[in-house]
């Protein structure tokens, strides 16, 4: 988890600064995640989150880690059109179609799951199968 002061930092980009953690925790890469589940409360979210998790100097000043990530794998975002598409998706929701997917993957597959609240307030998960 992770906050942000919305009035200095940015409406709901709070998860760019969680996403980092369990990454650099666990030794991974963006490469090494399957599925990204990206909660938007607005198309553009999604985009300002990319843009801002390939910044190395963001992630460094934000989350206090050192950028070794790679790039961001577009491709593997929001595969069932994002929580728009789903009519403003919950956090369990998205969470559930996570693991839903992830079940259809190859096993020791990977997702995370990032989730914006009270517009400074980022929760993310890591699972694997």
């Amino acid at each position: 988890m992770a906050a942000i002061d919305i009035f200095n930092e940015g409406l709901l980009m709070a998860p760019v600064t969680a996403i980092p953690m369990p990454l650099a925790r666990h030794g991974l890469k963006f490469d090494d995640i399957s599925l990204w589940e990206i909660q938007e409360a607005f198309s553009a979210q999604v985009a300002c989150h990319i843009g801002a998790l390939e910044d190395k100097k963001y992630v460094q000043e934000k989350a206090g880690i050192e950028h070794t990530f790679g790039n961001f794998p577009r491709d593997r975002i929001n595969p069932n059109e994002g929580s728009v598409a789903l009519g403003r998706a919950t956090g369990a929701l998205i969470l559930s179609q996570a693991v839903k997917e992830l079940v259809a993957m190859p096993s020791a597959s990977r997702a995370m799951v990032s989730i914006c609240a009270d517009g400074g307030l980022g929760t993310v998960a890591l699972l694997q199968n």
